[in-house]
């Protein structure tokens, strides 16, 4: 996609990151790519400290969810002091607030979880006893589900915090995102890529999303030539089932979409965290639009809560009865016309189909709705 004319380019933006590793290089792709198509744009990167990054103690499930990564980059972009966030996409909440929309997602990287290790080549290979690191509840039900001989202990931090704690010899094997070790060069650390067909992936891992407020169209605009419509298109379909699985951090739920031509196969399962109990589904359909992409996920969890995800959800949400997905309590400052104070992740019908339509702006932001599926 070509840039918007020269007159209307933007002469300075704002990117807001968190101050990782990671992060900051997912902010210098998206910089990069900005000034490309925006020479003479000031480009900025404002890292900043969230909540999940300074709470490493305790797994996600426990604290707060996904929200905690990304609240103090929503503040700064009400404020007026950031434009944009940059965002894995699987840290995203399935819920966003009032006043915000995911505008972009960029072509994807490796979607594939990493196992990673210096005693062993595999999963497989690995004796009674040995010890896995991982907090994602996702990770952990697959394991215990097909590993029930390992011992899974959390795994907090960021890239580097725990690639270091496996080298101390903490863990005999950890589990990472393929994509965050490919993007910093590390690809070599991985022993062996772990296939949808053994664990399917976080919905929306492995690519990036670009948040900004919804009362800023002509940032959309200038954001548009970064989005890749088929990715956004595949992501929307997975968030899909997660939205209206109630997926967070306490639910062990996976999603991952793959095109065939025009069509989009899309995989799913819900499990509980003890691997004792999960649920599979998986459907393909032809896929040019975003709304056919919501209908696919909806379909597929659909499905999932057929084949009886909800008694699954329903012992989850007893045993955690407090630990529903919201955002972290306190006011939300306001620029001019923008979120206001107090603004939370809705949890009514009617938020929910807010928040698919600002997922879904990704999806479309082609100008179609439509494009050419990778095959």
């Amino acid at each position: 996609m070509q840039a918007p004319a020269s007159s209307s380019a933007p002469h300075k933006l704002v990117i807001a990151s968190r101050e990782s590793r990671l992060a900051l290089w997912q902010a210098e792709h998206v910089r990069a790519a900005l000034q490309q198509y925006y020479p003479a744009c000031d480009v900025s990167i404002l890292g900043m400290t969230t909540r999940g990054d300074q709470i490493l103690d305790r797994t996600l499930s426990k604290v707060g969810g996904k929200g905690l990564f990304v609240k103090e980059l929503e503040i700064a972009m009400a404020e007026g002091r950031a434009d944009l966030a940059v965002h894995s996409l699987k840290d995203v909440p399935m819920e966003l607030p009032e006043g915000f929309t995911l505008t972009a997602v960029m072509t994807r990287e490796d979607a594939r979880d990493a196992f990673v290790s210096s005693q062993y080549a595999s999963l497989d290979e690995m004796p009674p006893g040995a010890v896995v690191g991982t907090s994602s509840l996702r990770r952990e039900a697959a394991l215990r589900a097909r590993y029930p001989h390992l011992v899974i202990k959390p795994l907090r931090g960021n890239l580097d915090t725990r690639l270091g704690k496996l080298d101390r010899g903490d863990y005999g094997a950890i589990i990472l995102a393929a994509a965050g070790l490919k993007r910093l060069g590390l690809g070599d650390r991985i022993r062996a890529l772990i296939g949808p067909e053994s664990s399917l992936p976080a919905a929306g891992q492995g690519a990036l999303g670009i948040e900004i407020r919804s009362d800023r169209p002509e940032l959309a605009a200038w954001l548009a030539p970064l989005n890749d419509a088929t990715t956004a298109m595949a992501v929307l379909a997975e968030r899909a089932v997660s939205r209206r699985l109630g997926g967070s951090c306490q639910v062990p739920l996976g999603a991952h979409a793959r095109w065939h031509g025009e069509d989009l196969q899309l995989d799913a399962f819900v499990a509980m965290p003890d691997g004792s109990r999960n649920v599979r589904a998986h459907a393909m359909a032809r896929v040019t639009s975003a709304a056919q992409a919501e209908q696919l996920g909806s379909a597929v969890a659909g499905d999932l809560l057929g084949q009886g995800a909800g008694e699954i959800l329903a012992v989850l949400e007893a045993a955690h009865p407090a630990d529903k997905l919201v955002e972290p309590a306190g006011s939300m400052a306001t620029g001019a016309a923008g979120p206001t104070a107090g603004t939370t992740a809705g949890t009514t019908a009617d938020t929910t189909a807010d928040t698919a339509g600002r997922d879904a702006q990704a999806a479309s932001s082609d100008g179609t709705g439509t494009g050419p599926a990778p095959a």
